[in-house]
């Protein structure tokens, strides 16, 4: 069944120049005119410190986590310089970490350090989830991770008791047809109102941020930096969750930019805003694969694309296709992007039952100045795919496949 349309919203936004740069002011209440993230979202401001912490280059996990467990609610343990290994940590609710600029939290180059108990940690098999991330947020309301210092995953430094690389893995799954046991460097679960800013991630092993089942996820100024070659690296996937906005930051990474899914049995995802950001290597700002439980009211509003291998991207297959509905990409820029704007119902051709549902997506003001492709693959589409394309300049010899699908201008 198609869901009924959402009221709109209204936001304080300037565009600046003719190719849609946005100045977003100290409040961005949602977006331009269309339904997305329903909080009013300020540019946010470090809680207060509880303690300090000096890195030595050991390992600091006990450390850290005795810090942010004796911390009191409201306020943040600060990595105040130097550099901390560590392995996984737990930010309670309430609490937040700050890494000052300057400072390094770093992975331990240890896969035994991140098993779950599976002794798989670091191995090929068939669930890949035998890892617990290295930052782990449950259940947490207003809890967070500030700071212009680095975090770094170390996913291309050899393991000390594997002899491989979390990145040397990832890649030996792909050829084996199996799944890496690897850790994710931020995974936040069924939480509300949780903040990243100005942080650095790089070099996960894993995805980088994955925000699931929760509601409010502000990521502003965030840079995720990790190389085009690290296979299974997402920069932001927001998984059966609302009210996101991503805002302001530079994601380059080894797979999607951003990942918006909807994971079968486990909940729509709606309202997100995605504002002034810059990509650069990565498989673009994408919907799905997973779409079954819906996804709903999406603006992206302001983006700027370099050597991203995809664009604008909804990808599923019948394993897991569903309703995807709402989708405003607005003052789009490209340039060395192969794949500009894609629609695609069997992105992986695999087994199943499940239909895509896609309408009511809009493309206004997208713009590359290099030439690629636009794919509209509807062949697993419930109904023809019939997105709305207006002020759509794409450089001379773009091609264009259309399969089940016609553009409405």
């Amino acid at each position: 069944m198609t869901e009924q349309h959402a009221s709109h919203s209204f936001a304080k936004v300037l565009r600046t120049t003719a190719l849609g740069s946005l100045a977003i002011a100290g409040l961005i209440d949602v977006t331009a005119a269309h339904a997305a993230d329903t909080r009013k979202v300020a540019e946010p401001v470090a809680p207060a410190v509880c303690s300090s912490l000096a890195g030595t280059s050991t390992d600091a996990t006990a450390a850290i986590q005795k810090a942010l467990n004796a911390c009191p609610a409201g306020k943040a343990v600060r990595l105040a310089s130097g550099t901390f290994l560590s392995g996984p940590i737990t930010i309670p609710t309430g609490r937040s970490l700050i890494v000052n600029k300057g400072a390094v939290l770093r992975a331990v180059n240890r896969a035994s350090s991140f098993d779950n108990g599976s002794k798989t940690c670091g191995t090929l098999n068939g669930d890949g989830k035998g890892c617990n991330p290295l930052i782990t947020m449950k259940g947490a309301k207003n809890s967070g991770i500030y700071g212009e210092g680095i975090i770094d995953g170390q996913g291309g430094v050899k393991l000390s008791d594997k002899g491989t690389t979390w990145w040397q893995l990832a890649a030996d799954a792909k050829v084996q047809k199996k799944k890496q046991n690897a850790p994710r460097l931020i995974q936040i679960d069924s939480s509300q109102n949780i903040t990243l800013h100005k942080i650095t991630l790089k070099n996960s092993p894993n995805f980088h941020v994955v925000f699931k089942q929760g509601n409010g996820l502000t990521a502003w100024g965030v840079t995720i930096n990790t190389p085009a070659t690290a296979r299974n690296t997402d920069g932001i996937d927001p998984i059966s969750s609302q009210n996101v906005t991503v805002a302001r930051s530079n994601i380059s990474t080894g797979d999607d930019n951003v990942a918006i899914k909807a994971n079968p049995g486990a909940g729509a995802s709606r309202n997100m805003s995605f504002l002034n950001n810059t990509f650069g290597a990565g498989h673009g700002m994408s919907i799905g694969s997973e779409t079954k439980d819906g996804v709903y009211d999406i603006h992206v509003n302001t983006l700027t694309m370099n050597g991203t291998t995809n664009g604008l991207r909804i990808k599923s297959d019948k394993s897991a296709s569903g309703e995807v509905a709402r989708v405003y990409y607005d003052h789009v820029t490209m340039a060395n992007v192969k794949n500009q704007i894609v629609m695609d119902t069997v992105y992986e051709n695999k087994a199943g039952s499940t239909k895509a549902n896609w309408h009511d997506v809009y493309y206004n003001d997208v713009r590359s100045t290099t030439k690629g492709a636009v794919i509209l693959n509807g062949t697993n589409a419930s109904s023809t795919l019939k997105p709305t394309m207006k002020s759509v300049n794409l450089a001379a010899g773009t091609t264009w496949t259309l399969k089940n699908a016609s553009i409405i201008k």
